[in-house]
């Protein structure tokens, strides 16, 4: 299955090899493979207006970081297929607007793994044995080595959040330095774990408490900035040391300034801020300036040899493309044929939330219930005029990329790499197709619902009476009606509301006064509600044996809403679980 590509750009239907145009820089190989079938353009300081009126004859442009890919500039590539971003992030990139154009977006999330995952283990040692401050101190001509007394990492516990590519690598890299290794990863494949003598915990109170060094290696999402703050710093081993190079924002710089302060972390390594470049007097700027910190400005991915892998792997991508072939890494290309595309749509879109709201919901519920609640096995089931499309590779794929993005950030996940990504991570789904007409008032339903492991379905055998609880129902069903898509139920419970922007959702009992104490609350803390949708048990539920007293508050709101408003939701009578999710 390949993309469409068209080369013929001379008269007379004479063909003429493609024209990419490359603004910045790109290593000599990059170059070398293009230039063998392609018509390159190297044109370096191309103003804004410049690149404007030049862009209409390229069928082809890659970029780094500076060149702005804005939605002007791709309604001017009238010819323009594919834009390559040879690096990791796409910030700089319009990608919603290039994916209206029909222009395909790539990028290389893993050219600079192996430079990231070094970066951490030199960030490791570094504190773990003051190199910087010893060397400054020399340079000062002072010789201070009862001051400068480190610590040996060989038999220390490295804790790694976030078991992905890089988390892996520095598994490896660790453990060839004598250290064990613990990692959180509710999705990571317990062979590949062990192939690596990585032991896997199933809570973050389980990782940070026996963790003398953490790293963290996940996106930075709703669910993760601020992960690290001062109760979860509090819990570690007095002297522990904390290492971030994955993205600013996941652990809280003034709670880790705090920390280092009053000695119980005894040292971190930061590569990612909040903020970058951090803001004079800023919790960031002090935390480079404090004594116990040895910080870089973002370098994890600065290396030569990242610089040249990622331009060898966009050329090679871009080449792919204008081949008809299928890339790599599609930001955002829907990799099937037109006509399917069109009918699968708005489900590719649909499944997608449905795996992203599984992720970020349950595993909220599974640390406020103290156990591990995400499941890896599933069942996707088709109802309705969907069952009847031969093709749902899409749709398989958009859900393992909902599931995996709020955990992982260095795969794009697309119809190429689904299978494989949820065979890394150990995720099963069975896809099923229901024949019975369906019941409901819209064309065609999609149900994902999580199957109950054996250890899933029996409580510990130490757990008290009170606690031997059913586990609970794990459904999520939606559909699609005008191109819009809708979310018709959670858990027991039968909703409807547009999965996208900030939610929060609020387990509890259906009692008076409940939404008005949860509006107080959002209310203080400066939260704007944009919609509110309560949802009762379903109808499909009422043969379960789960209360029925109980109901499901969903809330659409106008930003992030932090750990403390949750806490306080929380602690209001009444509500069981409290969950805050980004779509």
């Amino acid at each position: 299955m390949g993309l469409p590509t068209d080369t013929s750009n001379g008269t007379n239907g004479q063909s003429s090899r493609p024209k990419v145009l490359i603004p910045e820089k790109v290593s000599p190989d990059g170059l070398a493979l293009l230039s063998r079938t392609l018509e390159v353009h190297e044109r370096k300081g191309l103003t804004p207006d410049e690149l404007l009126t030049t862009i209409p004859e390229y069928d082809a442009l890659i970029v780094r970081s500076e060149t702005k890919v804005n939605s002007g500039l791709l309604a001017a590539g009238k010819t323009l297929k594919v834009v390559a971003r040879a690096g990791v992030g796409v910030d700089n990139v319009d990608v919603e607007t290039a994916t209206k154009h029909g222009i395909i977006v790539v990028n290389s999330p893993s050219g600079n793994i192996g430079a990231a995952a070094e970066h951490t283990i030199a960030l490791l040692l570094a504190v773990a044995r003051n190199i910087p401050d010893g060397c400054a101190s020399l340079k000062a001509c002072k010789w201070e080595r009862s001051r400068l007394v480190g610590v040996e990492v060989k038999g220390k516990t490295l804790g790694i959040i976030g078991l992905g590519k890089v988390g892996l690598i520095v598994a490896r890299l660790a453990a060839g330095l004598g250290m064990n290794i613990t990692a959180l990863d509710p999705y990571a494949s317990p062979a590949v774990a062990a192939a690596a003598n990585v032991t896997l915990v199933q809570s973050l109170p389980s990782l940070l408490s026996v963790a003398d060094f953490l790293t963290i290696h996940t996106p930075l999402i709703a669910s993760t900035k601020g992960m690290i703050a001062s109760e979860q710093l509090a819990t570690m081993k007095k002297g522990a040391r904390v290492l971030n190079v994955a993205r600013g924002g996941m652990i809280d710089e003034t709670a880790l300034l705090e920390a280092l302060e009053n000695g119980h972390i005894g040292g971190a390594g930061i590569d990612v801020f909040t903020s970058e470049p951090p803001t004079t007097d800023s919790s960031a700027a002090k935390l480079i300036a404090h004594p116990k910190v040895i910080a870089t400005p973002h370098l994890g991915a600065s290396t030569v040899e990242a610089q040249e892998n990622v331009s060898i792997d966009v050329c090679e991508q871009v080449l792919s493309i204008l081949r008809g072939e299928l890339p790599r890494s599609a930001v955002n290309a829907p990799i099937i044929l037109p006509e399917e595309y069109k009918k699968l749509q708005p489900f590719v879109k649909l499944v997608e939330k449905i795996g992203s709201l599984y992720t970020q919901h349950y595993s909220t519920a599974s640390k406020q219930r103290q156990s591990q609640d995400l499941r890896t096995s599933f069942d996707l089931v088709y109802e309705g005029e969907i069952a009847s499309i031969a093709n749902t590779k899409p749709l398989f794929a958009a859900l393992v990329k909902g599931m995996t993005t709020p955990i992982s950030q260095d795969t794009n996940v697309n119809i190429v790499n689904a299978e494989l990504v949820a065979r890394e991570r150990g995720i099963i789904i069975n896809e099923q197709r229901s024949r019975d007409p369906i019941t409901h008032t819209y064309s065609s339903l999609v149900t994902l619902r999580a199957r109950l492991s054996r250890a899933s379905s029996q409580p510990p055998a130490n757990a008290p009476p009170s606690s031997q609880k059913p586990p609970q129902e794990q459904i999520i069903s939606g559909f699609s009606s005008d191109n819009q898509i809708y979310i018709s139920r959670l858990d027991r419970f039968a909703t409807s509301f547009v999965p996208d922007g900030n939610l929060v959702i609020c387990h509890n009992f259906d009692s008076p006064g409940k939404i008005g104490a949860v509006g107080s609350i959002l209310g203080k803390a400066g939260v704007n509600i944009n919609f509110m949708s309560v949802a009762p048990v379903s109808g499909d539920a009422e043969g379960e044996t789960s209360p029925k007293n109980e109901a499901l508050m969903i809330l659409g709101v106008d930003r992030e809403v932090g750990s403390d408003v949750v806490e306080e939701l929380l602690g209001e009578k009444g509500i069981l679980e409290a969950s805050v999710v980004t779509l």
